[in-house]
């Protein structure tokens, strides 16, 4: 509908007529149309290049963050929105309201997730910046949390001099980052120094609603319809960077009521026999305890079984320890091998790492399973009436809880129906 030719498949005709070729990082550097574009000298450029000089012709708000970019960004965009605005959100995951991980908009405002892999977010000029939280991840590019760190400074050193950063103080990655930064900052949390803070926090149903308070002053309250303290504190974010742009606090509270969620973000897909299978996209320790502590905020009381699958050799090695610290917090662990998106294998570098990991953390019931075609046979005697499911991880795991609602179906069947 948008005039663009679609090709399937790879060929290097395919971009004989292009202007530009543009590139992500997951596209590895002798694919033939990438060498074919070369060969007769079509710009190649990375995909935040082209993204940095589209938007930052406009006002940009640019969410950063080790965690939560995209359902903060999506956030943002329907509080903006609601305020009688027109933005455009660019997000790396599909948000249900927009079927996409775009929403094109009329006004030259653009609200997009400011991805820190191979510094991406580098080539923005933020207006606003919003920063969630600052941990050690993608250490195959940046070695350590000080690599991290320097690249999130050079980040925030792209925001216009007149522009505004609003951080969440309640992260130490990022009060540790604003301790140094020299720039007036607008902070926002749980904690009693926030300038913009969430108070009387509590999970109903299937969401959870908070108190605001802005520089001491009572603003209403906020209703989501996503569970879980992190996305008290994506919203938080979210309505900071509205505020910023001159949001009122009831088009703020009318946005993010209207927010569905993100998939993949505490996707809850579907319940049979008395099982819910929930998806999450967590890939990094600091996720799965996040998703692990809403699933028992939205499932009070309920035994939880997490099903998750390491994303990348190189991060696996780097927090086998902490992924098995944070899968500790469920009933019942599995794990499945590494998946290797755009990684070659490492020696000695498998699930099993993880899954020794849970056991020596104090899980009881640890399960390994390599092929994930296999595991949804493999985990019904694992689950009955009344367990919550959570697949994790940032790979084809995606695919399993439909695998699963299917078996449990079959399952159900054979029982007569009864659970």
């Amino acid at each position: 509908s948008w005039g663009c030719q679609i090709f399937s498949g790879h060929d290097p005709a395919h971009v004989e007529d292009a202007s530009a070729l543009v590139v992500t990082a997951a596209v590895p550097q002798d694919h033939p149309e990438i060498q074919r574009a070369r060969e007769i000298g079509i710009p190649v450029m990375k995909r935040a290049e082209a993204l940095g000089g589209w938007v930052n012709q406009g006002t940009v708000v640019a969410v950063a963050g080790t965690h939560g970019k995209t359902t903060t960004t999506a956030m943002a965009t329907e509080a903006l929105f609601a305020a009688g605005m027109d933005p455009t959100g660019f997000v790396g995951g599909r948000v249900l309201d927009w079927e996409s991980n775009l929403r094109f908009g009329s006004d030259k405002l653009f609200v997009v997730e400011a991805d820190e892999h191979d510094r991406s977010f580098h080539h923005l000029r933020p207006t606003v910046a919003v920063l969630n939280n600052l941990e050690a991840d993608h250490l195959d590019i940046y070695g350590d949390l000080d690599g991290v760190q320097e690249a999130f400074e050079a980040f925030l050193d792209c925001v216009h001099a007149d522009g505004q950063v609003v951080a969440c103080g309640d992260d130490h990655g990022v009060s540790r980052l604003l301790a140094g930064l020299g720039r007036p900052t607008r902070t926002y949390g749980l904690n009693p120094g926030a300038q913009l803070r969430g108070i009387e926090l509590r999970q109903e149903g299937g969401g959870a609603s908070f108190q605001i308070v802005e520089s001491g002053e009572s603003r209403g309250e906020i209703t989501l319809q996503v569970p879980g303290r992190h996305n008290v504190l994506n919203a938080l974010g979210a309505a900071a960077a509205a505020r910023s742009l001159g949001a009122g606090w009831d088009e703020i509270a009318q946005g993010l009521a209207s927010f569905k969620g993100v998939s993949r973000r505490f996707q809850v897909l579907g319940e049979v026999g008395g099982v819910t299978v929930v998806d999450d996209y967590a890939h990094h320790p600091s996720e799965i305890e996040a998703t692990l502590d809403a699933a028992r905020d939205r499932f009070p009381g309920r035994r939880l079984v997490a099903v998750f699958q390491p994303h990348l050799f190189s991060r696996t090695r780097d927090f086998a320890d902490a992924f098995g610290k944070a899968l500790a917090g469920a009933d019942v662990v599995w794990v499945t091998e590494v998946y290797p998106a755009r990684e070659d294998p490492l020696p000695g570098v498998t699930g099993v790492l993880v899954a020794q990991a849970a056991l020596a953390s104090g899980a009881c019931d640890v399960s390994f399973h390599a092929s994930l075609e296999e595991l949804p046979e493999a985990l019904l005697p694992s689950v009955e009436a009344g367990d919550v499911c959570l697949t994790m991880g940032a790979g084809s795991i995606e695919f399993l809880g439909s695998d699963l609602l299917a078996a449990l179906e079959d399952r159900h069947a054979e029982r007569g129906g009864v659970s």
